[in-house]
């Protein structure tokens, strides 16, 4: 019986611990354009095109932005008599190869999406139960990432699976896929939305995970994802990443207006996005995009930490700010976060509030900061080296706006330096009295 119980409990643990699927791709969060927020099932190979040429034209390609996501409502509804998903000939009228193809010559590699269900969740053809039988249509169609979606789901009986189970037939056919084959693996996006904590079990399976359901362009929608990854920001390291969701600093067909946001919320957006090692995936009209839509996309300072070679952690908060630690706030998430990086180390500062804010953080709040130690200080947004800070550094921030800051170690602080310690309440003397100050 003893035995058995051990077996028990180390299955559970095994079942809990957070991994990461090292197959060979995915180790980096990927860059790019995805067809959904901009235009759903409204659209034509050539549309898409003019925003994949519109990507290169903007410089953004060269940047990273080199993955292409071609996401729903791609083919006819329903199957061939061999039972093969059939790209949608008005969409595509010389064929998916022709346009995979000329993604490839624009420098893209191209992703596609399907469905654990019977249906995507727009009504085409979902891969439950023809896993291998797609993943083979896709490949042949010149395809090699893979989002993939969680709607319209068989009955509890058919699969005798919960979603894990229904996520690893496809997983399991990639693998297969690529050992018989001996070619590199598809690389899996899961989009689970969050409602089976993805992020604790997800990486076992594909190299990123939804957190939750769709983005919406609006400053409400962003700071309640922002919440959401305050409390799951650990979870993210190579190869498996927290993804929240598309890209809307631009232009968009959604909204009222559609794209409502600020300039200040777009800069929060895709700092928050590249700074928490999301994959950054566009859905904004690049053929119509401003130049300060291209100057936010295209900071290097900021993209250089999403794709830092060397540290695949995510920035995480080290104090909320307008609310107590740990306190679940769509409309106010964490306002101080901290990581390391191959760079430095990096803070984000976010205002949540809807008027400009006097925001201050001591420097060794953060786990990665020396004590006793000035730091020099940049930019990641005006791109400018700010001097050196001692101990603590204050910011003046727009209403829903962001500083990003890199850090390096520039020599002890001034002998003499008082308090003694920045976080004086803990600072003892040799004798064993606390310092007070």
């Amino acid at each position: 019986m003893a035995a058995t119980t051990t077996s028990i409990l180390l299955g559970l643990l095994y079942a809990t611990g957070a991994t990461a699927l090292d197959n060979g791709v995915g180790k980096l969060p990927a860059l790019g354009f995805n067809t959904w927020n901009m235009y759903q099932c409204d659209y034509t190979a050539d549309m898409l095109l003019q925003q994949a040429q519109a990507l290169v034209d903007h410089g953004l390609v060269k940047a990273g932005y080199n993955t292409f996501m071609l996401d729903d409502c791609y083919s006819l509804k329903e199957r061939d008599k061999k039972g093969r998903i059939v790209e949608d000939p008005e969409k595509f009228p010389k064929g998916m190869k022709h346009f995979t193809k000329s993604l490839s010559k624009l420098g893209f590699r191209a992703g596609i999406y399907s469905d654990a269900g019977y249906r995507t969740c727009g009504g085409y053809p979902g891969s439950f139960g023809n896993e291998a039988k797609d993943l083979e249509t896709f490949a042949d169609w010149g395809f090699s990432y893979l989002k993939y979606d969680n709607c319209f789901i068989p009955f509890d009986n058919v699969t005798q699976e919960n979603v894990y189970g229904r996520y690893a037939r496809m997983a399991d056919a990639i693998d297969a896929r690529a050992k018989k084959t001996k070619s590199q693996p598809v690389q899996l996006a899961l989009c689970e939305w969050g409602w089976q904590q993805p992020w604790i079990w997800a990486g076992r399976l594909g190299q990123s995970w939804r957190t939750g359901g769709d983005i919406r362009p609006w400053w409400s929608a962003l700071s309640a994802i922002i919440n959401h990854a305050s409390f799951i920001a650990t979870e993210t390291r190579f190869f498996a990443r927290n993804d929240l969701d598309i890209l809307e600093v631009g232009n968009t067909n959604q909204g009222t207006p559609p794209g409502n946001l600020t300039y200040d919320e777009a800069k929060s957006h895709f700092t928050a996005w590249a700074l928490l090692k999301s994959p950054l995936l566009i859905s904004s009209d690049m053929a119509t995009a401003s130049k300060e839509t291209i100057e936010i996309l295209e900071n290097k300072d900021i993209l250089k930490i999403n794709q830092d070679p060397n540290v695949g952690e995510a920035l995480a908060p080290f104090r909320w700010g307008f609310n107590e630690d740990f306190t679940f706030d769509p409309a106010h998430p964490a306002e101080y976060w901290t990581g390391n990086s191959s760079y430095g180390v990096v803070f984000m500062v976010l205002n949540t509030q809807d008027t400009p804010q006097h925001m201050s953080f001591n420097l060794t709040e953060s786990w990665a900061i020396r004590a006793g130690r000035v730091y020099s200080v940049y930019d990641l947004w005006t791109h400018t080296n700010n001097g050196t800070a001692s101990r603590s550094i204050s910011l003046n921030l727009p209403a829903h706006g962001v500083a990003a800051l890199l850090l390096n170690d520039a020599g002890p602080e001034p002998a003499g330096t008082e308090p003694y310690c920045a976080g004086w309440w803990q600072c003892s003397f040799p004798n064993g009295t606390y310092y007070s100050n």
